[in-house]
Formats: structure tokens, C-alpha cells, sequence
């Protein structure tokens, strides 16, 4: 073969690599929070308006018994108000103003916003909400919505057990700050669809591994053009982002 046929080759061999490497799926972290103030009805309406792939929110279980969006604990960073989300009442909560003259929307209040526009990944970010996140779930089924436009994420591992126990089909993801390899024999015990790992611990090797075992791989929260590149040519299967018009 002459020198000019290996290159043309070498070239199409590289075109056909690139043209194979998967876009990741744009993921609006809490909303796109890097517009509007993360987890509020504007937040999560600003995502759609960018034509993300899903939005991911946070939610707490209230005094009352109702599920609300926000992701603090407690409530002195980003609103008018002190102490624990979670020892609030939705009457005084309503009377709560977020930074941007926002309001503290409930699940319910976000689904219906987002009126199956686009996939939901909600994160069980405090204690006791997997049960109630199922029942609000099985109303929304009655409403047109299937399984499949919803994701439940944690840390709180036992929170997914609890989940899993109730709901054998729900696409369940995995999250995790250290050593995502740590994450696979839970993320198999549930029959999880992901783990989610801070972009950070990623590298080539273990996305190779996690990918090997069966999971999906939808890392948190990245942000930069320069770190985005490199984890979408480690090859994870969806990026949260900030800034979701940066995923385009």
C-alpha cells in the first residue's frame, strides 16, 4: 500500500472514532442554576427552554408531610429565613423568599411544570422521602406519566433500598463522591441503571469497568467547556450541568 493510502486510512479511521463517540445526555442540574436560582420553578423553566435532555431536583421531606424542591438542609444560604428545611411546615415555608424572589415549589408543583417535556431525575436529598416520592410518583402515572420519565438518585443508599423495595421497574441511579467503583455492588443489589459520580473521580479505567458491569454513567457537575470535553471523551453517558447551552 503506498504512503498516501495509509494516510487516508489513518484519516478515516479517526473520522469513524469521532463520528462513534456518543453525546452525552444534557442534564440541567437543578434546573439550569446557572440562570436562575437552582431548584426554582424559573430554574426548572429556563431548562426546558434550552432544550435539556432532563432535569435534576432535590427534594426534603416537610414537617407536614409534603415533598419540597430545595437542596440545603438548612435554609440560611439562600433564603430570607434560618434552620431546617425539614422542621418547617408548608404554611410557614410558603412564607419563605429564595434568593431571587423566588418561592420553595413542592415535586408536585415541578412536575406539573415540567408536564413530561422531558425526563425528571429526582434526587432523595433528606431522610424518610423515598416513601412519599413512590406515592406522588403513582398519581402521576395516573396522569399520563410512565416510569420511564423519572430517575431517583441519592447518596443516602438506604433511601434507594427503601425505594427499590416498594417499585421493581423505576430506572434507579447511584450516587457517589469517592471511589465510583464503590458504588457497583449496591448499584447491582438494586438493579440501578447508573451511578453517578463526581466527574473528578473518573478516569479512563473505571468508566471502562462501570460501563462493563451494566451501568450507565452520569456524572455531576461539570461545568467548564475544557472539563466537559474530557469527560465526554472518557465516554459517560450524561453530564450535569450548570449551564446546559454549554452541552450543545
Amino acid at each position: 500500500m503506498k504512503p498516501n493510502c495509509y494516510l487516508l486510512l489513518i484519516l478515516a479511521l479517526t473520522f469513524i472514532n469521532c463520528s462513534k463517540m456518543k453525546k452525552p445526555l444534557n442534564i440541567g442540574h437543578r434546573g439550569a442554576m446557572g440562570h436562575e436560582t437552582e431548584n426554582t420553578i424559573a430554574s426548572v423553566k429556563k431548562a426546558l427552554e434550552l432544550h435539556v435532555d432532563m432535569i435534576e431536583i432535590d427534594v426534603f421531606l416537610i414537617k407536614g408531610g409534603e415533598l419540597v424542591v430545595f437542596h440545603d438542609e438548612i435554609l440560611d444560604s439562600l433564603t430570607n429565613t434560618s434552620g431546617r428545611i425539614e422542621e418547617f411546615t408548608f404554611e410557614e415555608l410558603q412564607k419563605v423568599i429564595v434568593k431571587g424572589n423566588h418561592h420553595i415549589p413542592t415535586l408536585e408543583e415541578v412536575i406539573e411544570t415540567i408536564d413530561r417535556k422531558a425526563p425528571l431525575n429526582i434526587e432523595l436529598k433528606g431522610k424518610n422521602t423515598a416513601t412519599p416520592t413512590f406515592k406522588l410518583l403513582e398519581k402521576c402515572y395516573q396522569k399520563g406519566w410512565k416510569k420511564d420519565d423519572f430517575v431517583i438518585s441519592s447518596f443516602l443508599w438506604e433511601e434507594l433500598e427503601a425505594f427499590r423495595k416498594l417499585d421493581d421497574k423505576i430506572s434507579i441511579a447511584i450516587l457517589t463522591e469517592e471511589n465510583p467503583i464503590a458504588a457497583i455492588s449496591i448499584g447491582k443489589k438494586l438493579k440501578a441503571v447508573a451511578i453517578n459520580p463526581w466527574w473528578k473521580t473518573l478516569t479512563k479505567e473505571n468508566v471502562h469497568q462501570i460501563h462493563n458491569e451494566g451501568f450507565k454513567i452520569y456524572t455531576y457537575t461539570v461545568n467548564e467547556p475544557s472539563d466537559i470535553k474530557f469527560v465526554t471523551e472518557l465516554g459517560v453517558d450524561g453530564i450535569f450541568c450548570n449551564f446546559p447551552e454549554r452541552l450543545h
